[in-house]
C-alpha cells in the first residue's frame, strides 16, 4: 500500500481548483491548501527535519495541523498529535518516550513549554493558518519511514503509551470506513471538530476527507455549542463526525435557536456508547439519525460501523469492517468457533498497529501471532456487535457479570438523569456490588431510593446499585467518555 501523502496529494492536484476544507469563515480550494503543504515542508526541511523523526503538536484542530502531518511525510517521518490539556508531567513522560525533534505548542502553554528538557526546540504559531517562520530540530534516533503517526494513550492504566499507526494502517481503514457507510460519496462536507490527538478525529475527520476528495469543516473547538452549530450550519456539513456527548449538547443548542445544518445526512458517532433513548429527538431536530462504530486507537481506529439506516441494528456498533479477521476469547483464553455468544473481541487485519512503540512488555501483554485483544468483552448476534463492557470495566457480583454500560443506559433513561456512571465496590459477600455515580439534569431533584426503584423494574436484583453518589459533573475524556478509572480511585 502507498502513502499518504503520495494519495492525498494526487486527489488535491486532480480537483486544483475546488473546495477542500473550510476554516475560520472561508473556503480553501486545494491549490490553497497544498500551497500552504509546500511552505510547511521547506519549513521543517530548513528546521533540520529529517526521514525517520517525529515531530510533535499540541494544537487546536486547524489547517496547520493537517499541513504539518503532510509535511512530515513528505520528509519520510511521522507526526504525533498530543492532547495539551493531558497535564505536564504525563506530556513530559509521553515526549520523553516519543523522542520528538522538535515540539510545535499552542499559544498559551507556557508552563509545559518551560517544563521540557532544554535540549527539545519549540516553536508557537503565531496563526494556525500560517506556518511559523522557523523552527530548529535536535537529533533524534530514527524509525522506520512507514511510520505516519503517533498517538499518546492512557488505557486503562493511566500509565502513558505510544500507539504507532503506519501509511498503511491509516490507507487501510480510511478505503474500509468509505466502503462501509454507504451514505459517504466524494464531494460530501464532513465536520472535523473532534480532538486530532484522538484517532477517531484524526483518521475519519481529517485524512479521510481528503484521501476520498471530500471536504471537511474545521473547528478548533466545539465549545460553544451555539457557535459550533452556526459553523456547522454555514459551512453546509451534511455529515457529522461526533462523539455521543456531543449529539446531546447539538439538540439543546438547536432547541435553543441555533441553526441547523440543511441537508444532514447522518451523524457518525464513536469513541463511547450512544444512549439511544436520544434518538427520537435527534431525527426530529435534524431529520437525520445517528450511525453507531467503534474502534480503537491500534486499530486506526475502526473496527465496527453501522452501514447505513436501512441495515442499522440500534443500540449496536454494527458488522465488523471488511479486512479484519476476528475471533472471540473467552478470559481464560479459549476461543469461540461458533462466531456467535459472547467473549473478549480480538481482531487482526491491515488497520490494526505492529505494536506499541518502543515497549515489547505492553506489546507481549495486548498481541499475540498477529492477532490485538482489544480488551472489549462483546456479544456477536446476526453479524452485528454489541459492546457489552471493558473487560477491566466488568463488575463480578458473586458469580455473575454485569456490565456497567448496561445499568448506565437504565439510569440514563430516566428523565431527570443527565448522565450515569457505574463502578464494582467491594463486597463482604459478593465480592463487588454496583455503585451508581449519577449527575442529574439541571432543575430536577430525584432520591437514592427512588433510583433504585426505578432500576428494579428493568434490571435483575444483581445489577441494581446497590448505592448511589450524586455528583455536579463526571469525570470525561477529552472526546467525552466517562472515566470509570477515576471514580473508582476516589469510590
Amino acid at each position: 500500500m502507498g502513502r499518504l501523502e503520495q494519495t492525498i496529494g494526487a486527489v488535491l492536484k486532480k480537483h486544483p481548483n475546488e473546495r477542500c476544507l473550510w476554516w475560520e469563515g472561508r473556503w480553501w480550494t486545494s491549490d490553497d491548501f497544498l500551497a500552504f503543504v509546500e511552505t510547511a515542508t521547506e519549513t521543517l526541511r530548513a528546521g533540520g527535519f529529517r526521514e525517520g523523526q517525529r515531530i510533535a503538536v499540541l494544537l487546536p484542530n486547524s489547517p496547520l495541523v493537517l499541513a504539518l502531518s503532510l509535511a512530515a511525510w513528505n520528509l519520510g517521518g511521522a507526526i504525533a498529535p498530543l492532547n495539551a490539556k493531558a497535564g505536564t508531567i504525563s506530556l513530559t513522560r509521553t515526549i520523553d518516550l516519543i523522542e520528538p525533534c522538535a515540539v510545535v505548542l499552542a499559544q498559551g502553554l507556557d508552563e509545559l513549554q518551560s517544563a521540557l528538557e532544554e535540549g527539545i526546540p519549540t516553536a508557537v504559531p503565531t496563526s494556525l493558518s500560517e506556518v511559523f517562520p522557523k523552527i530548529s530540530t535536535r537529533p533524534t534516533a530514527s524509525e522506520d519511514r512507514s511510520m505516519a503517526v503517533i498517538f499518546a494513550t492512557s488505557g486503562t492504566t493511566g500509565l502513558p503509551k505510544a500507539v504507532p499507526l503506519s501509511h498503511g494502517n491509516l490507507l487501510d481503514n480510511v478505503d474500509r470506513m468509505f466502503e462501509a457507510l454507504t451514505l459517504l460519496q466524494e464531494g460530501d462536507r464532513l465536520l472535523n471538530v473532534l480532538p486530532n490527538f484522538h484517532s477517531f478525529g484524526y483518521t475519519v475527520s481529517g485524512m479521510l476527507p481528503l484521501v476520498k476528495n471530500m471536504k471537511q469543516v474545521i473547528l478548533a473547538s466545539f465549545l460553544p455549542p451555539m457557535e459550533a452549530m452556526r459553523t456547522i450550519h454555514d459551512g453546509e456539513v451534511n455529515v457529522i463526525i461526533a462523539v455521543p456527548a456531543m449529539v446531546y449538547f447539538m439538540t439543546v443548542a438547536a432547541q435553543k435557536g441555533a441553526p441547523k445544518p440543511v441537508d444532514l445526512k447522518m451523524i457518525v458517532v464513536g469513541g463511547d456508547r450512544y444512549n439511544v433513548q436520544l434518538e427520537e429527538k435527534v431525527m426530529a431536530t435534524f431529520g437525520a439519525g445517528v450511525i453507531e462504530g467503534y474502534g480503537l486507537t491500534e486499530c486506526s481506529p475502526v473496527v465496527a460501523v453501522n452501514r447505513n439506516f436501512e441495515m442499522r441494528r440500534l443500540g449496536t456498533v454494527g458488522p465488523i469492517l471488511e479486512g479484519y479477521d476476528w475471533k472471540l476469547m473467552s478470559r481464560d483464553g479459549e476461543e469461540d468457533h461458533t462466531k456467535e455468544g459472547e467473549g473478549v473481541l480480538w481482531v487482526k487485519g491491515p488497520s490494526v498497529t505492529s505494536g506499541y512503540f518502543r515497549d515489547p512488555e505492553k506489546t507481549a501483554e495486548r498481541f499475540k501471532d498477529g492477532w490485538f485483544d482489544t480488551g472489549d468483552y462483546v456479544r456477536m448476534e446476526d453479524g452485528c456487535v454489541h459492546i457489552l463492557d471493558r473487560v477491566t470495566d466488568i463488575i463480578i457480583v458473586g458469580v455473575f457479570n454485569v456490565y456497567p454500560q448496561e445499568v448506565e443506559a437504565i439510569l440514563n433513561a430516566h428523565p431527570a438523569v443527565q448522565q450515569a456512571a457505574v463502578i464494582g465496590i467491594p463486597h463482604p459477600v459478593n465480592g463487588e456490588v454496583p455503585k451508581a455515580f449519577v449527575q442529574l439534569k439541571e432543575g430536577q431533584q430525584i432520591t437514592s431510593q427512588e433510583l433504585i426503584k426505578f432500576c428494579k423494574q428493568s434490571l435483575a436484583h444483581f445489577k441494581v446499585p446497590r448505592t448511589m453518589e450524586f455528583v455536579g459533573e463526571l469525570p470525561l475524556s477529552p472526546t467525552g467518555k466517562i472515566l470509570r478509572r477515576v471514580l473508582r480511585e476516589r469510590k
